[in-house]
């Protein structure tokens, strides 16, 4: 099982939420996830991103693989792997 730290959307239309989350690579976009680790809210003005650092370091010591888009928000946000 290959996992992954990608964004899931939520919020309604033309007001985009997102969650990050720990799952399945196989799963579908909003499909089920194992664990939710932040959020990142683009409406804002700055965008808001939080996540716990704690559960992000552990999904990534047991092999999840974050999206290029999700990397590009923890390296914002100073998050150092």
């Amino acid at each position: 099982m290959a996992l992954k730290l990608r964004l899931t959307r939520m919020g309604s239309k033309k007001k985009p939420f997102y969650r990050i989350v720990a799952v399945d690579s196989a799963s579908r976009r909003d499909g089920r996830a194992l664990d939710y680790v932040g959020y990142y809210n683009p409406m804002t003005d700055p965008a808001e991103i939080k996540f716990d650092q704690d559960k992000v370091k552990s999904w990534m010591e047991r092999g999840a693989q974050p999206s290029d888009t999700v990397r590009s928000l923890l390296k914002k946000s100073g998050f150092s792997s």
